[in-house]
């Protein structure tokens, strides 16, 4: 039996059910909770977000990987009054969306630094909260290459990953060989890892979901529902069909095993308007409609929901390696 940690505590894998596997309560850069353009009530805040957690319940959802990182807008606190509330577990995470957005205090810290500090919130608690991160969240700062703050995030991640067994999120995939290079040098297995945002309409490479999936990692089509037609949709959107399509031709090349499927919204977004109308709930209303339109059949649909996600999250036997002990590619499959 696995175990996964949530911001109430361990829950069994067997009880994640139905997993939506990069969302966000609500995410801003950092300062985002002093611009008083899009500010909101507390109150208005958690009625909107109470809403939607229930009906994504509702849908069947049980299981809400909130991948906020530090300085994001994470609130631990306000999490487990939220799971409390509606019944869905709320993972949260540990780590930085990217080196770019990362508080200035830690733009300087040392890769043994930034490790020691996921692996604490992973193993005693966030924010003096005692709730334990699931996941660690890294990225790629603007300008679409790893920068050498993301590397040293990516290898602390690595690490930490290693030692506690809990996997990686990153956002987006862009540079990914780097990416790779980096895991494969630390050691880490890249089935630990979810390279997120494929489908982002502004990142769009098909070899490269290729060579993440043959190399074992999860490929993350988790912006699911920015969709050009949307009133307001941001620069990162592309046609709602589009997408469908190379979702499918990616399942089509029989990686149907290492695919991951996520809205990437806001239940309140904050510092920023969001995207009006989008939700985590858009995967059960909009998106999974298209793919039985096209054809995708329920045990594929519930591999997407359930098996995958599960098997991505669940706790791995963590290792004590040191970072010269990198396997080989072969050796990391």
């Amino acid at each position: 039996m696995g175990k996964v940690n949530t911001v109430l505590g361990p829950v069994a894998t067997e009880d994640l059910g139905i997993i939506a596997v990069h969302e966000h309560i609500g995410f801003g850069l950092p300062g985002c909770d002093l611009d008083t353009q899009w500010w909101k009530k507390p109150e208005e805040a958690f009625e909107v977000t109470i809403e939607k957690l229930r009906r994504f319940r509702e849908h069947g959802g049980k299981t809400f990987v909130d991948c906020t990182g530090i300085g994001n807008g994470r609130d631990v606190e306000y999490f487990q009054v939220l799971s409390r509330r509606t019944g869905v577990h709320i993972i949260s995470v540990t780590g930085f969306v990217a080196g770019d957005s990362a508080l200035p205090y830690f733009r300087e810290k040392s890769e043994d630094y930034l490790m020691d500090l996921f692996i604490h919130e992973i193993t005693v608690g966030i924010d003096g909260t005692g709730a334990k991160a699931g996941a660690i969240k890294v990225g790629v700062s603007r300008g679409g290459k790893l920068s050498e703050l993301d590397k040293r995030i990516y290898r602390a991640a690595a690490r930490a990953a290693l030692k506690t067994g809990v996997p990686i999120i990153t956002h987006l995939c862009v540079d990914a060989e780097t990416a790779i290079a980096i895991f494969d040098e630390e050691g880490l297995p890249l089935d630990r890892v979810l390279m997120g945002h494929a489908d982002d309409g502004g990142y769009l490479n098909e070899d490269r979901d290729t060579l993440i999936a043959e190399h074992g990692g999860w490929v993350g089509f988790d912006t699911i529902g920015y969709d050009s037609e949307m009133e307001g949709a941001p620069y990162w959107s592309r046609p709602r069909q589009d997408r469908v399509e190379h979702f499918l031709r990616f399942l089509d090349k029989g990686f149907v095993d290492v695919a991951l499927i996520s809205a990437d919204a806001n239940c309140c977004a904050l510092g920023w308007p969001g995207l009006k109308g989008h939700s985590v709930n858009y995967l059960f209303e909009e998106f999974l409609p298209d793919l039985r339109k096209a054809g995708v059949g329920e045990e594929v649909i519930e591999q997407l929901l359930v098996h995958n996600p599960t098997k991505f999250l669940t706790m791995q036997e963590p290792q004590d390696l040191k970072p010269s002990l990198g396997r080989t590619k072969q050796e990391s499959r």
